[in-house]
């Protein structure tokens, strides 16, 4: 006679992978997952469509994006709505707690661009750059700096209001703003703040006052690379 086995176990919210009851285990537990962790980036913004968050991430597919997205909600991270009407829609948005983990995205990111392993060429998602723009802001050079920035990169829009050393983004169009800046990609406004590439080479339209503009591009800077 054999025995069957049995392969059920209890599952906890709580240690269910690391069995350990450190805070950092435990948000590895809710975020370690591959692709997890940038799905929760792609909606720092505001909440999209499933479609939308597997163009901005192609290496996903349909099948794991739909078990990433079940099991953030099930843990509290994101929560489903419908968009209004002319074109109803399910989205997925971020809980409070789950735009609470902003700065440890920021944070991981700064610390990795850091390393001379770091390719700054490989893709980049509109939000990933939005979001690079708030981690890389030098605080300390904003004083008496006020701007509201609109971002068109692809088919993405987003302002940045820039006031008192801080930076919100949302999605879509600007009141107004005092620069404007159009890409066909993430990819050429990263080589325009970061690489000191001229604009016209890469694609990136820009109007608005030049000064103003100057001032505001030099507001953002990567970490020196690490030597150890």
């Amino acid at each position: 006679m054999k025995l069957q086995k049995d392969t059920h176990k209890a599952e906890s919210p709580h240690g269910r992978w690391y069995a350990d009851a450190c805070g950092t285990a435990f948000g590895l537990e809710l975020l370690g997952e591959r692709w997890s962790m940038l799905i929760v980036r792609e909606l720092m913004f505001g909440p999209r469509r499933f479609i939308d968050i597997r163009s901005s991430l192609p290496g996903l597919s349909a099948k794991v994006l739909t078990e990433r997205l079940t099991g953030l909600e099930a843990h509290g991270v994101i929560a489903r709505s419908t968009a209004p009407d002319p074109v109803p829609a399910q989205l997925y948005g971020l809980t409070d707690w789950g735009y609470a983990a902003e700065p440890i995205i920021s944070e991981l990111g700064r610390w990795a661009a850091a390393s001379p392993l770091h390719n700054p060429t490989l893709p980049l998602s509109p939000v990933s750059f939005m979001l690079s723009l708030r981690t890389m802001l030098k605080i300390d050079a904003t004083q008496g700096m006020t701007a509201v920035v609109q971002f068109n990169i692809a088919t993405a829009q987003f302002t940045a209001c820039l006031e008192d050393g801080a930076m919100p983004v949302t999605r879509g169009k600007a009141n107004a703003p005092d620069l404007h800046f159009t890409a066909p990609a993430a990819p050429s406004l990263a080589a325009v703040f970061y690489g000191d590439v001229a604009p016209d080479t890469v694609d990136v339209e820009i109007t608005g006052d030049a000064e103003l503009c100057r001032r505001f591009i030099d507001l953002f800077e990567l970490p020196a690379q690490s030597t150890t």
